[in-house]
């Protein structure tokens, strides 16, 4: 099934970076426990976008063995102007369907950049994706590891830090590499 081929790549892409360089210290828990829900989504349209978004978090409501959700968009947002676009709408809905407190959204694009960053930056590799995609994440789970995390604030700059000191070429091949599903 062609859905497996986004999943396996996100896995690969979760397992090798995302875990394997640390960039998100909560990961490998719940990768390991099998807690992280990775779903596919096939539409274009921004509002079947937006309305799978909500049946993602009424999945998460109804299910707490999923700790986080992973929304790949295998045919949508390839442009990261239109996913900055999409991102702004799918905040604003969660916010009108009385999601603020209880899911966060963090966001990842192939072509991810910072705002004032350079494309080329490989800071910009901390969310960067094989494919854009949205996370889902708990808010309490997500207090209660930051709660028990020394110095939470520091996650983001030691992930800059680090991604430049691995270089340009090296992250660029890491992300290629995970298509490979290894």
């Amino acid at each position: 099934m062609m859905t497996m081929k986004y999943i396996a790549t996100t896995r690969s892409w979760l397992k090798n970076i995302v875990i394997g360089y640390n960039i998100c210290p909560f990961a490998k828990r719940e990768f390991d426990r099998g807690s992280i829900r990775f779903e596919v989504e096939t539409q274009t349209e921004i509002e079947s976008c937006l309305l799978n978004l909500i049946a993602e978090c009424e999945c998460l409501d109804s299910d707490e063995t999923i700790e986080t959700t992973l929304l790949i968009y295998a045919n949508a947002f390839g442009d990261f102007d239109e996913y900055l676009d999409f991102l702004e709408l799918a905040q604003a809905l969660l916010d009108a369907q009385n999601y603020e407190g209880v899911y966060q959204l963090a966001s990842f694009h192939p072509q991810y950049c910072f705002d004032g960053s350079n494309d080329d930056d490989p800071a910009n590799y901390t969310n960067r994706s094989p494919y854009p995609m949205l996370h889902l994440l708990r808010e309490s789970s997500l207090e209660r590891a930051l709660a028990n995390y020394p110095n939470p604030e520091t996650i983001p700059e030691n992930n800059i830090h680090l991604t430049r000191r691995l270089g340009l070429q090296k992250m660029q091949a890491s992300l290629t590499a995970c298509y490979s599903h290894d």
